[in-house]
């Protein structure tokens, strides 16, 4: 069975239902542009809902120390995830800001890719493979787009990581079989528009990724 992260939920019955049906990880994500964005004074009231050994995840995109800072005041989180294109001295620095783990989300579109894993596994806590965005894409994760994931047959990285990108409940099995990801991140691929998630999606994409 593979770990599973629900992300970009936004109503309580969403962190309900994630929890219930056995989420690892819920995600509250940071970033204004996203239609999932949550305020840092929703997250206050979303956060404390999230049930102990369900692990609270920050995305974040390209953050300030300012934004970190007031977030990580505020809001329990346990992880810090860094979707943007932060460097990996940038990631080793809102380790040291945060005092919390970081999860680094790297793209993949083709071969090419792979050595950022290499190089954001010697700061990252965890990383999150991810399909690489359009280069007009608004955002930089939650496009519903997935990659090749034979790019992922027997490698190995120095940290965690789990996989991400166009994952449902009707693929998630096989690119578990076929990646061997430990764990798997879903936020479009459980929504009924975007934004707003389903329940049903949700149980789906969890009872297949177990």
């Amino acid at each position: 069975m593979s770990q599973v992260k629900i992300c970009g939920l936004r109503r309580p019955e969403h962190i309900s239902a994630a929890a219930e049906a056995g989420a690892r990880y819920v995600g509250l994500v940071f970033f204004p542009n996203s239609p999932r964005a949550v305020s840092v004074d929703e997250a206050v009231m979303l956060a404390p809902l999230v049930p102990v050994g369900v692990a609270r995840v920050g995305l974040f995109v390209d953050p300030d120390d300012a934004l970190l800072d007031e977030v990580v005041a505020r809001v329990p989180l346990d992880v810090i995830q860094l979707h943007g294109s932060e460097s990996p001295d940038r990631v080793a620095a809102v380790k040291a800001l945060t005092g919390l783990p970081v999860m680094k989300a790297v793209g993949l579109s083709d071969a090419s890719d792979l050595p950022a894993l290499t190089d954001y596994g010697l700061v990252a806590d965890m990383l999150l493979v991810d399909a690489k965005p359009p280069r007009d894409a608004d955002l930089p994760g939650g496009n519903g787009l997935s990659f090749d994931w034979r790019l992922l047959v027997g490698r190995k990285w120095l940290r965690p990581w789990m996989l991400a990108g166009g994952l449902t409940a009707q693929n998630v099995a096989e690119a578990i079989r076929l990646t061997g990801a430990p764990a798997v991140d879903v936020s479009s691929g459980v929504e009924a528009e975007p934004g707003l998630k389903d329940e049903g999606l949700i149980r789906a994409f969890i009872a297949a990724a177990s």
